[in-house]
């Protein structure tokens, strides 16, 4: 029976929760904390470094380098899960005798030796990991990169079958969920994505320019930013491109439109912000793999969205969205948009659908599952 510990393995520090799948680890955090799950937290550090706010959240936080040598690219697994490998971490998951939650195949380096068959393990899909990295080999640009992607593609595709010894499979979308419940059988339950918001925000009736947010450092983010460019380029609206501008190296955003800026992203309130002064949203995206928590965030913060259909494809809200599949498509929305007033009606229809993502539901079926 479940006594309320419980061990996460994360493949990054969780806080602060400042990109897509960090922030559906945080808020998974907070939430069990807060519903009284004592939690365990192993962090591989990366990218931030220890964090005094994750004790507030958890029983204790242990921390473990990424080992990012290059000779780890020549190894039979992925470079995401053998460069989590870490002795230290299996020692410490048996130490304490609790149910194990991996974020994502990155973690997932110790079932590779052991099965913690009197434990409950489960692993949190935030991907269909090999379908994201074929994807992210597309959108580059850059062969080196490429290559990398191809071949990590092909390593986590052979590698996924480690979840055969896991107990559940949570999954992030309604479409991963029948991948994973068809290749696994009856391991995979469909769990929403966990994010900071509580209510959809009451805004007038109009916002003043269109926005564009995202990791600039990823390849299907940049190919987007060109995509609205060559939109934008030839329509009299203001766009703001907003993320990490230090990230953009390409000459292709040297080109200057007076009516497209760049702006750099520092916090999570000033995002908010900048979401709640835009009329229009646009999210293009060329994979279908995960939920974008971006759409997330804007559909809870901002007014008009216009995705690509990959944004929204079995995920249940692209009703609450414009879906444009060209460029064509893309500039005929826009244009019919910016004289188009945000009613209530299109906020109490957001306040109905987002339902599934609210947090304590999503988090008691967790705990459900622990217990069962």
């Amino acid at each position: 029976m479940f006594d309320n510990k419980l061990h996460i393995v994360s493949f990054d520090v969780p806080f602060p929760p400042n990109y897509g799948g960090i922030i559906d680890v945080f808020y998974k955090i907070k939430s069990l904390s807060e519903l009284g799950v004592e939690i365990y937290l192993h962090a591989f550090k990366y990218k931030t470094g220890k964090s005094e706010e994750l004790k507030k959240y958890c029983k204790k936080v242990y921390y473990y380098p990424r080992e990012t040598s290059f000779n780890k690219l020549f190894s039979s697994l992925p470079y995401i899960v053998c460069s989590r490998k870490n002795k230290q971490l299996l020692i410490n998951l048996k130490t304490i005798d609790a149910p194990i939650l991996f974020e994502g195949l990155h973690t997932t380096y110790p079932l590779v030796y052991e099965n913690f068959r009197n434990r409950k393990v489960l692993v949190r899909a935030h991907n269909i990991e090999h379908n994201y990295y074929k994807g992210l080999a597309k959108s580059e640009t850059n062969l080196i990169k490429k290559i990398f992607f191809i071949s990590e593609a092909k390593k986590l595709e052979s590698y996924e079958k480690i979840l055969q010894k896991v107990d559940y499979i949570l999954t992030i979308s309604g479409s991963e969920n029948q991948y994973f419940n068809k290749t696994y059988k009856t391991k995979s339950i469909y769990i929403p994505v966990f994010h900071s918001n509580k209510t959809v925000k009451k805004l007038t009736a109009k916002g003043s320019y269109a926005l564009y947010h995202g990791d600039l450092g990823v390849a299907d983010n940049i190919r987007a930013v060109k995509y609205l460019i060559d939109i934008f380029k030839h329509i009299n609206y203001p766009l703001k491109i907003v993320g990490d501008i230090k990230k953009l190296k390409s000459t292709t955003f040297n080109k200057k439109y007076s009516n497209i800026s760049f702006v750099q992203l520092n916090n999570q309130n000033q995002l908010k912000d900048l979401l709640n002064k835009a009329h229009i949203n646009v999210l293009p995206t060329f994979q279908n793999t995960g939920v974008k928590l971006k759409l997330i965030n804007t559909l809870y913060n901002g007014r008009f969205c216009i995705v690509t259909k990959e944004m929204v494809e079995n995920n249940g809200l692209d009703s609450l969205c414009i879906v444009s599949n060209n460029k064509t498509d893309f500039t005929d929305s826009i244009l019919k948009l910016i004289d188009r007033d945000y009613t209530n009606e299109e906020m109490s229809k957001r306040e109905v659908l987002l339902k599934e993502f609210e947090k304590k539901t999503n988090t008691l079926k967790i705990i459900q599952i622990l217990n069962n």
